[in-house]
């Protein structure tokens, strides 16, 4: 079983920027796609990027193109997610997850999530 622990969130104004590291327990991380989701307060879940198991193919929410970044590094354990011009609708809690597609019920092994507060 996959254990992830997202990091790397905090409190910055709009325009910057912030990258998130996903970190993975066990040996089965390289074997496996990747994703990115976000939940703001009385929003649904919502898909953010995916990333296949060895980083070839990527894919993004439309709301986050050209200002996120997805990537990995296997020999770390890790998958991150650069996002820059960030705008206050960004402000969400962010959760790595070990699965494929645009749906959260694609992924399992959810990580705890990390704070993302963009100020305006």
């Amino acid at each position: 079983q996959v254990q992830l622990v997202e990091s790397g969130g905090g409190l910055v104004q709009a325009g910057g920027s912030l990258r998130l590291a996903c970190a993975a327990s066990g040996r089965t991380f390289s074997t496996y796609a990747m994703g990115w989701f976000r939940q703001a307060p009385g929003k649904e879940r919502e898909f953010v990027a995916h990333i296949s198991w060895s980083g070839s193919i990527t894919y993004y929410a439309d709301f986050v193109k050209g200002r996120f970044t997805i990537s990995r590094d296997n020999a770390k354990n890790t998958v991150y997610l650069q996002m820059n011009s960030l705008k206050p609708e960004d402000t969400a809690v962010y959760y790595c997850a070990r699965g494929s597609g645009r749906y959260s019920r694609e992924y399992d092994n959810w990580g705890q999530g990390t704070q993302v507060t963009v100020s305006s």
